[in-house]
């Protein structure tokens, strides 16, 4: 396992940048985003006096959790929406996202493999049954749409890296021998084997399957009694053998992945593709099988666990307890409700790299709203210590609507009637984070924000010893807040409903 130490002569470079940076006197300056106004450059300074609650100290001296990565993700919905606007629209917006001098400046791509819920439809790399020596993959499917897609990102950025992750094995290394995990209106599994999920006939939590709104308490509140997938050690070793001809089918393609992990949200029992695993299935898996087979093939790919989208600390720690299972992996991957139990698994588990792997999906209103709850996720993942954040789709048509019914928001919305597309909410909350915090930057101080006062900020330092502060009002009202870096007092004043971020040049 990875240790995630910073090296004492990095450490040693950051102090005296920091020295330096909290003696000398720089330009700030100040960008605030509001709904009437997306983009607002100001000048500021530092003050001597506070003149508002000092909710943030800093000395500089902090060794806070260093940056590697912001990232999106590459699905077929978004390849079709991006084909709906002419040559020069896409270069537009590949250039924002994905070019060193553009907007986001994203420097990784998650890849789903196989068929992910935001595909035109469910499919495998070999949908052949029982070839376990694997005879009939291919990723001419992927060819179709994500590597098209990956293409037009990496030619404003071709050092782009990706990290890959399945949603549903074939259908055939499935128990139920189906893509999605419980049937629905959405599609045409049979219900009479739902009871396979908890083990009796009328086991399905409705609750439990709600994809939209707050869940109360710890989600799940029943995990799945045994694993979808088969549990025959010829399965297991194909499945492992399954993520080495994936990763060699995209190197041919000029794809470099260079991270997995085993399975996309393990406790969301979906009617769209899923696979549940219990934590002994989730063990003997990535310990016995992926991890070794990794190592022989691929030693230069790291295997983390995950993506867990539970907040149930139990079972996690149930997984993690394992020492073999701990020694093969380099890091763990949460989705949204993770965030709630990341900082006391990076107590116990200080030398894992940890990542957000997946921003909230949202309901498809892609609205300033919606752009307050992306820019808080963002700053409370980060806050609590993961060292990449992952956005979901980067561009949806109209609602941002699924095949199967599911309406979500992306950073980019098209309009298909006339062919035009905007930048939503979401896209200005990314920006405040991604255009100014750059890779090594290190994350030093957090305030996280109260149900009366919803004030999130979060200040990085570069490595050039500069102080990045970030800060969100999602108040009604105007707020004074000041932050304290060495011995000068940042003074925000916030405007309602506004994104900002305060940067030493």
């Amino acid at each position: 396992m990875r240790q995630a130490i910073i090296p004492n002569f990095v450490l040693a470079a950051f102090l005296t940048a920091a020295s330096t940076s909290l003696t000398e006197a720089k330009n700030l300056h100040h960008y605030s985003s509001t709904e009437e106004n997306v983009w607002k450059k100001n000048n500021s300074k530092f003050s001597s006096r506070p003149i508002g609650d000092v909710i943030i100290e800093v000395t500089g001296s902090e060794d806070g959790v260093p940056l590697k990565a912001w990232g999106t993700t590459f699905n077929e919905l978004d390849w079709d929406a991006f084909l709906m606007l002419t040559r020069d629209q896409q270069d537009e917006i590949m250039h924002n996202l994905f070019a060193k001098d553009g907007d986001l400046r994203f420097t990784r791509g998650r890849i789903g493999m196989n068929c992910n819920d935001y595909g035109r439809s469910w499919f495998s790399c070999d949908e052949v049954p029982g070839d376990l020596e694997l005879r009939y993959f291919n990723i001419e499917r992927d060819k179709q749409g994500i590597i098209p897609l990956i293409r037009a990102a990496q030619k404003y950025n071709p050092d782009l890296t990706f990290w890959t992750s399945p949603w549903s094995p074939p259908s055939w290394m499935k128990i139920n021998g189906d893509y999605p995990v419980v049937s629905s209106r959405h599609n045409n599994a049979d219900p009479k084997i739902d009871y396979l999920l908890f083990g009796e006939v009328d086991g399905i939590d409705e609750d439990e399957m709600k994809f939209l709104g707050e869940r109360k308490g710890v989600f799940p509140r029943r995990l799945a009694t045994q694993d979808y997938f088969i549990q025959d050690p010829r399965y297991l070793q194909a499945y492992a053998n399954y993520f080495c001809k994936f990763i060699d089918a995209y190197a041919e393609q000029g794809v470099k992945i260079d991270m997995v992990t085993y399975q996309n949200e393990p406790y969301s029992y979906t009617p769209y593709p899923g696979c549940p695993w219990t934590a002994e299935g989730t063990i003997r898996f990535n310990r016995d099988y992926l991890a070794p087979t990794l190592k022989k093939h691929h030693p230069e790919v790291k295997l983390y666990i995950g993506t867990f989208n539970s907040n149930r600390q139990d079972h996690v720690e149930r997984i993690l307890a394992d020492k073999g299972l701990r020694d093969a992996v380099d890091g763990v991957a949460f989705q949204w409700e993770g965030r709630e139990i990341l900082p006391e698994i990076r107590r116990q588990y200080p030398a894992f790299h940890y990542i957000c792997s997946e921003s909230e999906c949202g309901d498809g209103s892609m609205d300033w709203k919606a752009g307050e709850h992306t820019f808080f996720l963002i700053a409370d993942n980060m806050g609590n210590g993961v060292d990449e954040w992952y956005n979901w789709n980067f561009i949806l048509p109209d609602n941002g609507e699924s095949n199967w019914g599911w309406k979500q928001n992306a950073l980019i919305k098209v309009n298909s009637s006339d062919r035009t597309f905007r930048y939503t909410p979401e896209y200005h909350a990314v920006k405040h984070f991604t255009h100014f915090i750059s890779p090594d930057s290190r994350m030093v101080g957090y305030h996280k924000p109260s149900d009366t006062k919803k004030t999130p900020v979060i200040v990085y330092q570069t490595p050039e010893g500069n102080f990045i502060t970030v800060a969100g009002n999602f108040n009604d009202e105007q707020e004074n807040v000041s932050v304290k870096i060495g011995k000068r007092y940042l003074n925000m004043t916030l405007p309602p409903h506004s994104f900002n971020t305060y940067i030493e040049e």
